[in-house]
């Protein structure tokens, strides 16, 4: 493949991470203007409802002449329809570049190929899938919510050295270190919502907010089918909009998390419990797994979710290491 393609493809990708936690339910998108293997403008998507990548790009040209003899790279295919803002491909049809490069195709019905067919239509050269694993990747919680519908769902808990998840009573506070908590307050500014089970909450009365990190607070989502939680646990005071699934059980998880399709909800970060992550695991429900495991051992307690780490990577967090998994099952 084009070494220059796959070059600034790079670039878009790069680009397109600055917006992580600020535009779902859209897609992270980058754009790169190049004339003469000089790039002349970009942009990335920055905040949902405002302009798009393509059209910060052409904002950043100085001399949007010049991009008549330029190449446009975009890690996902330009809107061909009116949304929030009006389609993309318009603004580039009217500045003809000599060629559009593309990582992948959106998989949204609205747009699935129809912006790169009004862009052939109008003799404007489109070359398609530049490192398109890559960009599938990227986007993988857009593409699941497309593709699966319901949102894009992680896994995530701190285990023992000995596969214990709480202690005797219960207790499953620090567990994991310092650096480990931030990191995970850093993956719940970039998720739409954060969910747990009703014995966590009774027990840990967590707050799942962003507090040592920058970023947005996720939408708490706690699963209390007995509605026995008190109003003045933690989780509904008014620092982030809290949804209580009273219906969830089971049986019907799957059901569920697609009911959250509704809500413009792309991602999910699951926190447990033990009860909750298992269930999630029996249906498999889920796309990938996030594990702490630290050196410290509980004799008596309740056990992690059974996953076999042997083939796993890992990378050190200080004393713990972190374990991701993908689900590769369809």
């Amino acid at each position: 493949m084009n070494n220059y393609y796959k070059k600034y493809i790079e670039r878009t990708f790069y680009l397109a991470k600055k917006g992580q936690g600020k535009v779902s339910p859209n897609p992270l998108v980058g754009c790169v203007i190049v004339n003469k293997e000089k790039i002349i403008g970009e942009g990335y998507h920055e905040q949902y409802g405002n302009d798009h990548a393509e059209i910060n790009a052409i904002k950043a040209t100085k001399n949007n002449e010049l991009i008549k003899n330029s190449s446009v790279f975009i890690n996902l295919e330009p809107c061909a329809h009116h949304g929030k803002t009006p389609p993309c491909v318009k603004e580039l049809i009217k500045l003809q570049p000599k060629e559009i490069i593309i990582s992948n195709m959106d998989p949204n019905p609205k747009v699935n190929g129809k912006g790169i067919e009004i862009l052939k239509n109008q003799g404007i050269k489109v070359v398609c899938d530049v490192l398109k694993n890559r960009g599938e990747k990227l986007n993988k919680r857009f593409f699941t919510f497309i593709r699966k519908k319901r949102p894009y769902i992680i896994l995530k808990w701190a285990e023992t050295i000995n596969g214990m998840i709480a202690n005797k009573k219960n207790e499953s506070k620090w567990i994991s270190n310092k650096l480990s908590r931030q990191i995970v307050h850093k993956w719940r500014s970039y998720e739409d919502a954060i969910l747990v089970g009703a014995s966590t909450v009774e027990h840990d009365n967590p707050r799942l907010t962003v507090r040592n990190w920058k970023g947005q607070n996720p939408i708490r989502i706690v699963i209390d089918p007995k509605k026995r939680l008190s109003n003045k646990k933690n989780i509904f005071d008014k620092s982030a909009q809290t949804i209580n699934l009273f219906e969830m059980n089971q049986n019907n998880v799957k059901e569920v998390m697609g009911s959250l399709k509704k809500k413009n909800i792309l991602s999910v970060i699951v926190e447990g419990g033990a009860y909750t992550l298992n269930n999630f695991i029996a249906n498999k429900c889920w796309d990938e797994l996030r594990i702490f495991q630290s050196n410290k051992i509980f004799r008596k307690g309740i056990e992690a979710p059974k996953i076999d780490k042997k083939n796993l990577d890992y990378v050190n967090v200080l004393d713990n290491k972190l374990f991701i998994k993908y689900n590769e099952e369809d």
